[in-house]
């Protein structure tokens, strides 16, 4: 995924961080929440503008990094007059469980009352978790370290 030049951020400290070259796409408000309302349906310019209740100025330039960056494509919906709506890309739909890990630590550690997410084919609440693939284990049970480079373990050891 190749990022749009207006999100890229020094950061000297991990230049392999995961968590920041990702925030290089994603690291805003606005582009979260049009990603959110992607995941709901939303795909044309004016939904998300009512929806999120964002300028048009603002609105164009997160939907632009967010199809620079491969989170999104624009689609012709309409040829007269020729309109675009904005759909998620394989990227775009990879960044749900993150959203809803978002709303998971609202949930518990935010004030008030907050919208909940519910599975449309039973009606029950959804309480995402977040599993390492590899032990089983859930996150923030085992310590953890990032490693970069030559000392980074093999990714999938029976490979």
């Amino acid at each position: 995924m190749s990022l749009s030049k207006r999100y890229r951020m020094k950061n000297n400290s991990i230049p392999q961080c995961p968590v920041a070259r990702g925030l290089q796409s994603v690291g805003d408000a606005w582009s979260i929440l049009v990603l959110r309302d992607a995941h709901t349906g939303l795909t044309r310019f004016d939904q998300f503008r009512k929806s999120l209740g964002i300028v048009p100025t603002m609105l164009t330039k997160r939907l632009k990094a967010l199809t620079d960056d491969g989170l999104m494509e624009k689609r012709l919906y309409s040829e007269r007059p020729p309109r675009e709506e904005y759909v998620l890309t394989e990227a775009g739909r990879d960044f749900l469980p993150v959203l809803m890990m978002i709303g998971a630590w609202a949930h518990r550690h935010c004030d008030g009352e907050l919208a909940r997410y519910v599975d449309v084919e039973t009606g029950l609440e959804i309480e995402p978790i977040a599993i390492d693939a590899v032990s089983g284990a859930k996150l923030g049970t085992r310590a953890m370290r990032l490693s970069a480079g030559e000392e980074s373990p093999a990714r999938n050891r029976d490979a």
